[in-house]
Formats: C-alpha cells, structure tokens, sequence
C-alpha cells in the first residue's frame, strides 16, 4: 500500500518521476493507492498523476480517494462539506481525474460537524448501490462515530495515525474495528519521517512544515525520541534492515488487518519500505521494541484542540 499524497505535480520532471514511483511500486508488489480530492492543493491534480501512472494496469490494483473537505474554503482544508450534494459530486470528479469507471474504496475525509454521520452513510451506500463506489471508508473519528456508520453501510476500513510513535488507536479505536472486521489503514506510519530517520529539530524546518511546531520534535520530547529511535537502529542493524523497515514490520505484525500506507516521493525511499514485506520480526524483537516505546513517542500528534476535531465521535 502506498500514500501518493507527496507526490510532485509542478514540472514535467517532477510529474513523469512521480508516475515512475508508482510504477515501480505495482512492480514490487504493491496495489493499493490512496489520493484524495484535497491533495496537490485541491486542483485534482494528484488523482489526476495517479490515474495516469496506473492507466496500463488500472484493473490489478485499488484506488482509494476521500471527500469531505469545502475545497472553496481558505486557507485550503480549514472548512467540511460532507453534504449529500457534495459527497455525490466529488466521485463525479475523481472518476474523470483517476480515468476510471469506479471508485474503489471512497473515505469521508473528516467528520462534518453540521452533517449527521447517518446522512452521510446513507448518501455512500447509494454511490455503492449505483455502481460508483465499491466500499465505503473513514478516517481520523472515534469508535461510536465509526458504529453509527457502520450501522447504515458497512464501513471496510478506517484511516488513522497509527506507528511505534503513535499508539493511541490502540486502546478503544481498534478493538471496535475488530468487533466489526473493519481493517485499518495507517497513515503516518514512519512518524512523519521519524521513523525513517528523517531527524532534525523543530527549529530547522520551515514555518509551513508542520514538524516545526509538532510537539514530538520539541524540546524534551525531541531529545527522548532521539534516543528511542538510536535503540530502534541498533536492533534494526542485528537484523541487517533499516528503521523505517523494522517501523514497518512492527506495524504489519500488529495484525492482517493492519495495512500502513507509506507515502514517498523517492524510488530509493519506495524500495527500502517496500522491503519491509519480507520482514519477520520475532517474539524477542517485538518484546523489544516495545522495551524501547511501551506507549509510543513524548509528544502529542496535534494540539489539543485540533486532536479533538480530527478524532470526533
């Protein structure tokens, strides 16, 4: 699985390297591809890169896509509209952008405050009866929002933060899923370059990047990270793997139902995550790492205020 929300869009360059990043990631393996109607700053153009990239072997893959963001709304992604008008209109939209006659997995986005999640299921399981839509998925809510859904139109999966740095699905989030054989999709599964080794403080990123305010890269926080994420590499290296493949392999032990989305601009990037498939981690090294992040990262994901709206319920 592979998030293509980083992908370049601008030059030429820019476009044909991303098209050959997802090709080469359905020749390692890997078919499933997310996108959304908000990326590539809200034109369409990153559904549009990606239905391009797959168009020779649309049919061995899945395409997932999102509504429920007001792409009218300034700055782009601070306003909701899972209206039943809107959610009918963005399918119309991505199946001309992904070049494609179905829609395979359609995520509400983020929850409407001012929308009935009911309404919204009912408008889903519509698009699914008419053929536009096969599945029906969430994203960033909490378990009493995800069983009002389920119960209009069974919902397949749910998208969620979730990797050794951030393990707050765990405790009331993913036993619901599981009650109901709904799978997860974590997004973030390298801690936003973390995991990965992508390690400097908060200072040195720009204003617009979000890791120079994200509390995990602060202070204190930032300094116990480090050394948590020194111990990962050093039982990655007995291994003979990386740390973003030992972070990607603890995520896939967590259960089939569990499947990270890593999003990468780079082939190297896409090859090392891809390598994270053949990865068995045993008992002693789970107990490990568990050793070294017993309840994830220091830090919270997102302010206080903005965790909230993302995690309705």
């Amino acid at each position: 699985m592979a998030g293509a929300a980083g992908l370049r869009h601008g030059s030429k360059k820019n476009k044909d390297e991303s098209i050959a990043t997802i090709r080469r990631a359905h020749e390692l393996g890997i078919d499933f591809f997310d996108t959304a109607e908000l990326y590539g700053s809200g034109t369409g153009s990153n559904e549009i890169l990606l239905g391009k990239a797959v168009e020779d072997f649309r049919d061995e893959v899945v395409l997932a896509t999102k509504f429920g963001f007001d792409m009218t709304a300034q700055p782009l992604g601070s306003g909701f509209d899972s209206r039943p008008e809107n959610i009918r209109k963005v399918p119309e939209n991505s199946l001309r952008h992904l070049e494609s006659d179905h829609i395979d997995l359609f995520y509400q986005h983020i929850s409407d405050p001012s929308v009935p999640v009911e309404e919204v299921a009912g408008v889903v399981g519509e698009l699914i009866a008419e053929g536009k839509v096969k599945y029906f998925g969430l994203s960033n809510v909490g378990p009493q929002y995800i069983r009002r859904a389920h119960a209009v139109t069974p919902v397949s999966v749910l998208q969620y933060e979730y990797s050794l740095f951030e393990r707050e699905v765990e405790e009331k989030i993913l036993p619901v899923l599981r009650e109901l054989g709904i799978g997860l999709v974590p997004y973030s599964p390298l801690g936003r370059g973390f995991l990965a080794g992508q390690i400097r403080p908060a200072s040195e990123y720009a204003a617009d990047d979000m890791r120079s305010w994200d509390e995990r890269w602060q202070g204190e926080n930032y300094t116990y990270n480090v050394r948590a994420i020194e111990q990962l590499k050093s039982l990655a290296d007995t291994k003979g793997i990386t740390t973003a493949q030992l972070a990607l392999a603890w995520l896939l032990a967590q259960g089939e139902d569990v499947a990270p989305i890593p999003g990468t601009r780079s082939a190297k990037r896409l090859e090392e995550n891809a390598g994270a498939l053949d990865v068995q981690l045993s008992a002693a090294d789970l107990a490990r790492v568990t050793e070294i992040l017993p309840h994830g990262s220091a830090g919270s994901r997102y302010p206080a205020a903005a965790l909230h709206s993302l995690t309705t319920d």
